[in-house]
């Protein structure tokens, strides 16, 4: 399985995961849909962080012009009644403050993007992503990034999902962060993202409300939804970000230790901060992993019903399968008033939601479907082999489904109960020995 390993023991930001990514391997012109949109470049260059080779990556104002950082584009709103919504200073962890005289910030060679633009509301960052003409998957993936961005913040302020206003996390970098990292990653083609715990530094952050200890609230938000650990150090600065931490808790599994990997590329994206002892970059392996099952993103949806008939739930396997559901699930429950009634659940890809809950709505008459969000499940490589039975002179074929891990190692063999049945009614046999014999024909060392 195609694996990216991230590295995680200098934390992660939005333009580390940028400059790691392309020094994996990615493709610059993948970007391109970002710069068209925002009127943006990415300026990529090399640095050296502690005798280590390190991509850094700058979002710029395409040819200098815009307003720039604290001009009447950024000036703060005041939203709610004079409550503001203030993001942690997001870029605090990759401010250039040590490389931009070198890079020449506000020369000819561009104005920096940071801070460029209003501060946008979630609905608005999220008409921007669906405006920029994006693949299904990456568009998708960003939105999902800006949904935990909007979800920590608004569960910080105590306000709801569509009262929230980005203010870093919204402005024109930012954005070019998150969706240049979602094109990169499948520029990529990797099956399996994994990030060993990410350190978030120390010390204290101060941002808009006051003085927050390290890591900031939006961190901690995230981290709460995330898929990998947090560890503090191992220097006093903020090391892990929001926007780091919103993609790699979309898009990584966690992971003690750094898997084992046959690595054909590597690279390092630079942060902003030159520490004596540590090098500031986020390491990228890419290899080939092996012995996991793979990670299929998916949505779960939900409905509860109280007047509908056996037949009707049993049909719901094959209409709504037909409507793109991985999987249907029926369950007895009781309802308010003790009324017997029965839960409905279906496994579906996340771009196929919507078209299923239709169908699982016109099939039942149910007034809501539920929707649990984006999640993922871990599948194994499911291939289909045909046994060739000899019984009583006449020879059958039973369908067998083989289970196998990334590696290619097979765990499991299960054959077609219909299939099954049907050789067992031709031969008299039972049809639990019937699909003995076919599992066994497709593995003699069973």
């Amino acid at each position: 399985m195609r694996t990216l390993a991230f590295d995680g023991r200098m934390g992660a930001s939005g333009d580390m995961i940028l400059g790691a990514l392309l020094a994996a391997g990615a493709d610059r012109n993948a970007l391109a849909p970002v710069e068209e949109a925002l009127d943006v470049r990415y300026e990529a260059s090399t640095t050296v962080k502690n005798g280590i080779s390190a991509t850094s990556v700058r979002v710029l104002l395409d040819g200098g012009g815009g307003t720039p950082p604290g001009g009447d584009d950024h000036e703060d709103h005041d939203h709610d009644g004079g409550h503001q919504h203030d993001h942690d200073l997001e870029h605090h962890h990759h401010a250039h403050t040590h490389d931009d005289e070198d890079a020449g910030v506000g020369d000819a060679r561009g104005t920096p993007a940071e801070g460029h633009g209003p501060h946008r509301a979630y609905a608005e960052v999220v008409e921007i992503v669906e405006s920029m003409g994006l693949s299904t998957p990456v568009e998708r993936d960003a939105k999902a990034v800006f949904r935990l961005l909007g979800e920590a913040e608004a569960s910080v302020h105590g306000t709801e999902l569509t009262e929230t206003h980005f203010h870093e996390v919204g402005a024109d970098d930012a954005i070019a962060d998150v969706v240049g990292a979602c094109l990169l990653l499948a520029d990529l083609g990797v099956e399996r993202v994994v990030a060993t715990p990410l350190s978030t530094g120390g010390g204290e952050q101060t941002m808009a409300h006051g003085t927050y200890p390290v890591p900031t609230p939006a961190v901690v938000e995230i981290a709460e939804r995330a898929d990998w650990s947090l560890k503090g150090g191992p220097v006093e600065a903020e090391l892990l970000t929001p926007t780091g931490a919103a993609i790699l808790a979309h898009v990584a599994e966690g992971v003690e230790t750094l898997p084992a990997l046959r690595i054909d590329a590597s690279g390092y994206g630079a942060g902003g901060y030159d520490f004596s002892d540590h090098p500031n970059v986020l390491r990228a392996l890419v290899g080939d992993g092996a012995g996991r099952l793979a990670r299929d993103e998916i949505t779960v949806l939900e409905t509860n019903l109280d007047d509908a008939s056996p037949e009707l739930l049993g049909s719901l396997q094959s209409t709504l399968t037909e409507a793109g559901a991985r999987d249907v699930t029926v369950l007895p429950v009781t309802m308010k008033k003790s009324r017997p009634g029965h839960l409905v659940k279906v496994v579906v890809k996340p771009e196929d939601a919507e078209r299923v809950a239709h169908r699982l709505a016109v099939e039942t008459g149910t007034l809501g479907v539920r929707e649990h969000g984006a999640g993922h499940r871990w599948v194994a490589d499911r291939t289909f082999e045909t046994a060739e039975l000899v019984i009583d002179g006449g020879t059958f074929e039973v369908t067998v489904k083989v289970a196998a891990d990334a590696s290619g190692e097979t765990y499991d063999r299960s054959a077609e109960f219909d299939d099954a049945a049907s050789v067992a009614d031709a031969t008299g046999l039972p049809v639990r020995e019937v699909m003995r014999r076919a599992e066994n024909a497709v593995d003699p060392s069973r």
